[in-house]
């Protein structure tokens, strides 16, 4: 778990007002402490990351990023809804599996 100073420090051009902004706007979000601020876990260290390569290095519009990041966000969930299907899948006898790959067109 990191501070905001810590995620800050991470970046040569990123100040604690530009993240505080991101936050507000929803496209980080990280847990608030009691005394009101902010612990940053890896997953929300690495949407930081992502959000600083579209603004920076895309040059991503900031009204364009609640878009970019709606879109990213939903083929995460996509995947990881894949995988519980796949898991599923090679749960099941191997006669369900053979079915349900010829199903899909597969062959082997």
């Amino acid at each position: 778990m990191m501070q905001i100073t810590a995620v800050t420090a991470l970046f040569a051009d990123l100040g604690e007002a530009e993240l505080v902004a991101w936050i507000e706007r929803g496209w980080v979000r990280p847990d608030a402490e009691e005394a009101g601020r902010w612990v940053f876990h890896d997953i929300d260290v690495a949407r930081v990351h992502l959000v600083h390569d579209l603004r920076r290095q895309m040059a991503v519009p900031e009204e364009t990023v609640p878009l970019v990041l709606s879109l990213l966000d939903q083929v995460y969930e996509m995947r990881a809804r894949l995988k519980a299907v796949m898991r599923a899948v090679e749960a099941q006898p191997e006669g369900v599996r053979l079915a349900i790959r010829a199903a899909l067109g597969e062959h082997g």
